[in-house]
């Protein structure tokens, strides 16, 4: 049975409380940065949370305009309250579970952090195609994300990190390897795919649409 605690506002505020906690946490966002073109028009954010992402991606590329993406009521607070100023920045209301509203129009770049793995891996594979199809040509997509680790040990290991034991694991999470979706996203279309950093289970997987 799959369990999406997202829903309960006390795992959002608990994700945010210990974010700063997780070990090398900005370097994927720094990662991330050096893939993104210099002067993009829309930044389209999936799961963008309390707009952490969003936020990062627009000082770096100052007038960029951007979309933000998310189901949570206790998120969609945070990412309304910080942009509440800007103009620029657009929150939408969806679950990356159903496909992306045409309505949310096309984009030089779409990013997303630690969301992803949160929906089925079918759902993966049909999300990378949307976000494929809602790139420009020459569009890049960003992915700082937790995937699986190779073995149970690994996994373990990892948690240990994060100061949890396996039983305080996440149910939410639907971790998969990075070799399985940089396949699915070469499949889709995308070129120079890669995974560009990676730290135990946190990695960036990137590609761009061909022009």
């Amino acid at each position: 049975m799959t369990v999406n605690l997202w829903t309960e506002a006390s795992h959002a505020r608990d994700y945010l409380e210990h974010r700063r906690d997780i070990p090398h946490h900005d370097d994927g966002y720094a990662a991330l940065l050096e893939f993104v073109p210099d002067s993009p028009r829309r930044v389209l954010d999936l799961g963008t949370g309390d707009g952490h992402l969003l936020g990062v991606v627009r000082d770096a590329r100052p007038g960029v305009a951007g979309v933000g993406v998310d189901f949570s009521a206790e998120m969609l607070g945070r990412v309304r309250a910080r942009f509440a100023d800007d103009p620029e920045v657009t929150v939408v209301e969806h679950n990356l579970d159903g496909p992306l509203p045409d309505s949310l129009g096309t984009f030089d770049v779409v990013v997303s952090a630690f969301a992803i793995h949160h929906v089925s891996h079918e759902r993966k594979r049909a999300l990378y195609g949307e976000v494929r199809d809602r790139l420009e040509p020459r569009g890049v997509f960003c992915n700082v994300d937790h995937v699986a680790s190779p073995t149970p040990a690994l996994h373990e290991a990892f948690l240990v990190t994060l100061g949890r034991s396996v039983a305080e694991d996440d149910p939410s999470n639907q971790l998969l390897d990075v070799e399985t979706q940089l396949r699915w996203l070469r499949e889709l279309g995308f070129e120079s795919v890669d995974c560009h950093w990676k730290w135990r289970e946190l990695a960036l997987l990137a590609g761009t649409k061909p022009g």
